[in-house]
């Protein structure tokens, strides 16, 4: 399934990262699930991602976040170290994205008994949260008055 936003695109101003992301989306529908991950919101602003990585030590796994970005990848040996019969569980390199909102960061990362826990939250600074502004009562104020001071006299002489 293709997805053309260029009517939306045309008509609307600043949206461009979201319809970017809509498009990336829909391209990688198709595109393979491993690991298999499960995505939590545990509250308003936390939220936290698990990775399913049995076989796969911490100094096998790199995370790395940039700005609006988290890379989850796993690099494994590819020569097996036995002869296997049936080889089931899959134990290949990988490399997961997850695009994040602004001002999401990454809080914690744990790895226990093959899951990979990546806990993240939403820190909006103190500059763009919506603030209540005070309305106040009293005298009207008054309009500033052209008049000439006697510095400015003093100039035109």
């Amino acid at each position: 399934m293709r997805l053309d936003l260029t009517p939306y695109r045309r008509s609307t101003i600043g949206f461009d990262r979201l319809f970017d992301l809509l498009e990336t989306n829909a391209r990688n529908a198709s595109a393979e699930n491993y690991p298999p991950f499960n995505l939590e919101r545990l509250a308003d602003d936390r939220y936290r991602i698990t990775l399913a990585v049995a076989g796969f030590s911490r100094d096998e796994i790199e995370i790395t976040a940039q700005q609006n970005l988290l890379l989850v990848t796993g690099k494994k040996d590819e020569k097996p170290s036995a002869t296997f019969v049936h080889v089931g569980i899959a134990n290949r390199s990988f490399e997961r994205r997850f695009e994040l909102a602004d001002f999401v960061f990454v809080e914690d990362a744990r790895l226990n008994d093959g899951l990979l826990v990546v806990d993240l939250v939403r820190e909006v600074p103190e500059a763009m949260k919506p603030k209540q502004i005070a309305i106040k009562t009293g005298a009207p104020l008054s309009a500033v008055e052209n008049r000439t001071d006697s510095g400015s006299e003093a100039q035109a002489a």
